[in-house]
């Protein structure tokens, strides 16, 4: 794997062509202004390509060097071979720029005598400014990973809150089921162990089908404990099985249907995915003004950190109703 040392994206090279053509812009002004025997046009067109050549050989010498020499070169090596590699954008872009314009050009005319030596000098130079991005670019990659490991820890903060109370009732539904049906206990110590073995996956974000299988495994166990009166109807193609969703999302929302829903009676959990959203329904108690505890707060507070999307609740045909909205991603 690269270091991010040596990673820079398309954008950024973007960002450097425009502000290498930009700064050929402004240069060739100063030369425009300050001598009369080049204040023509083609003297700011000469700078500008010349400038856009110099950032097309260092997009085209960096890119080379990052990916297939510095990777397996000793580190102490970098500094040499990009100082080669950054002194040849600067050389190659102006001396072709040297050569495409001809001579009848009086910009050319004036550098002509001196070519050689101006080459060396914008290649020196070339090096300097490749210093200063190298350093501004490793800052950035710098900020942003510790910013991802910021935000990973916060992902495991949170994901460390789930499920503690379902673990705990779990155990207990599956220790009074010993003395009753030894068999469905065994069953049910193999289920905990599939979904305790999937909750302690690293993954901050899993596809739906993953999640409702555990969903599955989940409400197995749950209906241990509440006499199989806890059904579960999914509505959802195929075609989005490969979405992403963070971990024990939807198994929050129907453990928060079941704590606050469940009245003795048969609770019937529908979940209705589409491209844009995710639904879960119940039929069981009603509550008109929903508080967003630990667990509800937990999902939204993932969702944010995972750019998915947020977390609403509402009231339809007298069914409780919590979807999670998607954003595009």
């Amino acid at each position: 794997m690269k270091s991010f040392e040596l990673q820079i994206s398309y954008k950024d090279w973007l960002y450097i062509v425009i502000i290498g053509m930009f700064f050929g812009f402004l240069i060739s002004l100063v030369f425009y202004y300050i001598n009369e025997e080049i204040r023509y046009i083609s003297t700011i067109v000469f700078s500008t390509v010349c400038a856009f050549f110099i950032s097309f050989f260092s997009f085209f010498f960096i890119t080379i060097s990052n990916f297939y020499i510095l990777p397996n070169t000793q580190k102490k090596y970098w500094y040499i071979i990009s100082f080669i590699f950054s002194f040849l954008a600067g050389w190659c872009g102006f001396s072709l720029t040297y050569i495409l314009f001809d001579g009848s050009y009086p910009i050319v005319k004036l550098l002509s005598v001196h070519w050689l030596a101006i080459g060396i000098t914008i290649g020196l130079l070339t090096f300097l400014i490749g210093l200063i991005l190298h350093q501004f670019i490793s800052m950035k990659y710098k900020n942003e990973l510790v910013h991802s490991e910021v935000l990973q820890t916060k992902l495991e903060v949170l994901e460390s809150e789930l499920n503690p109370h379902f673990l705990f009732n779990a155990l207990n539904s599956i220790s009074e089921l010993i003395y009753q049906d030894q068999k469905k206990a065994e069953e049910s110590v193999l289920k905990l162990s599939k979904f305790l073995r999937n909750a302690i996956t690293k993954k901050g974000l899993i596809d739906l089908k993953s999640e409702i299988d555990m969903l599955n495994t989940y409400l197995h166990i749950e209906n241990i404990r509440f006499d199989e009166k806890i059904v579960f109807n999914l509505k959802c193609d195929e075609k989005y099985y490969d979405m992403l969703l963070p971990k024990f999302s939807i198994q929050l929302l129907v453990e928060n249907a079941i704590k606050h829903g469940f009245t003795g009676e048969l609770l019937v959990i529908d979940v209705i995915v589409d491209e844009k959203k995710v639904e879960v329904i119940n039929n069981g108690k009603i509550t008109s003004k929903v508080v967003f505890g630990v667990g509800l707060n937990n999902l939204q507070k993932r969702l944010h950190i995972l750019k998915i999307g947020y977390l609403k609740s509402t009231i339809e045909d007298d069914k409780m109703k919590f979807i999670i909205h998607r954003s595009n991603r």
